[in-house]
């Protein structure tokens, strides 16, 4: 029995992590100082998240997947993808900056890291107004040009920075170097990975007293060296009630849904499950083709709701304003 399916983020305490999602929540750990990331939806062998509402409450992605199987992500997602779900989903918050860092592509992580590779897209929140990433290069790059940049701690002065505001978009192709700078807070939308290369750290120390390890080797195996031609993308603000798409890619396709009174959705015409992640206000979502337990469930900001590829006829209705990224697979 499947029905729209809410689930219980988990939390990650990070070094440059930030305190403004941890107000999102209510079931922080106390003793995490810097929540850096929620992951809301994750079928990451270790961290995998769990269902908070229904009578699968407990069941994991891979639980649910195992079951269901096709009903739960759709034929053609199930034929490639098999028991594992293709899409991880997250909020970041930065208080400080991140690492400098790459992801391998899917060759070359199948072959070193027996994962699939990390094509990532980010979409800012509301952040301060000095909030800014790095995406790609600001001149072709050579390792011998990195590694020396990397020594004398000039890594930075090479990156290109962009200024960023809530509703931008930075699509982050595998081999793309980047970095979020401090003050900036993001939902990322990305592949099952968690593979990530570091390229420079700023010579930080971690818990154990001990500069942060790096994986420079790796990351000057799969990094592209030349100039990045992907930039920050400034989309429109969709309609009230209307849908903008900003990511359409072999990995995922993303939406944004600007909503201020109740629309139906019709996924009929999907070959695939469809994730919201809510980034703004709170919405209640239902099945109106869900057996037995078409209550409607709501999501707030820093929340994610799975609706399962067999359910096609879905009410979204907002409390107030409220505005959702809709995610889903076209192949």
């Amino acid at each position: 029995m499947l029905y729209p399916l809410k689930f219980k983020p988990r939390y990650f305490h990070k070094l440059w992590g930030g305190h403004t999602i941890a107000k999102w929540y209510e079931d922080i750990p106390a003793d995490f100082e810097n929540v850096g990331e929620a992951w809301v939806m994750s079928d990451i062998e270790k961290y995998p998240t769990e269902v908070a509402n229904g009578s699968h409450a407990g069941d994991s992605l891979q639980d649910l997947i195992e079951v269901y199987m096709d009903e739960l992500v759709g034929d053609k997602v199930y034929e490639l993808f098999g028991n594992q779900f293709p899409v991880l989903l997250k909020f970041i918050d930065a208080e400080d900056d991140l690492s400098i860092q790459v992801h391998p592509d899917d060759d070359y992580a199948l072959e070193h890291e027996q994962c699939m590779g990390k094509n990532e897209m980010w979409y800012v929140m509301p952040s301060a107004d000095d909030a800014s990433i790095y995406l790609g290069w600001t001149q072709a790059m050579s390792r011998e040009l990195i590694h020396a940049a990397i020594n004398d701690g000039t890594l930075a002065r090479y990156m290109r920075e962009y200024k960023v505001r809530a509703g931008d978009v930075a699509p982050i192709p595998a081999g793309t170097v980047h970095a979020m700078r401090k003050n900036t807070i993001v939902a990322e939308i990305q592949q099952n990975s968690d593979i990530t290369y570091r390229l420079y750290d700023y010579n930080r120390v971690g818990n154990d007293g001990k500069l942060r390890p790096l994986k420079l080797e790796k990351a000057l195996e799969v990094v592209d060296y030349v100039t990045n031609p992907k930039a920050v993308i400034r989309h429109p603000e969709p309609a009230a009630n209307g849908v903008a798409n900003i990511a359409r890619s072999p990995y995922f396709t993303a939406n944004v849904l600007q909503l201020d009174h109740a629309v139906q959705r019709d996924y009929a015409p999907l070959d695939s499950f469809v994730a919201f992640m809510c980034v703004e206000g709170a919405c209640a979502v239902k099945a109106l083709d869900a057996d037995n337990e078409d209550e409607a469930v709501t999501m707030r900001v820093g929340e994610a709701v799975l609706i399962p590829a067999s359910l096609n006829d879905i009410v979204l209705d907002p409390q107030g304003h409220c505005k959702l990224l809709e995610i889903y697979m076209e192949l």
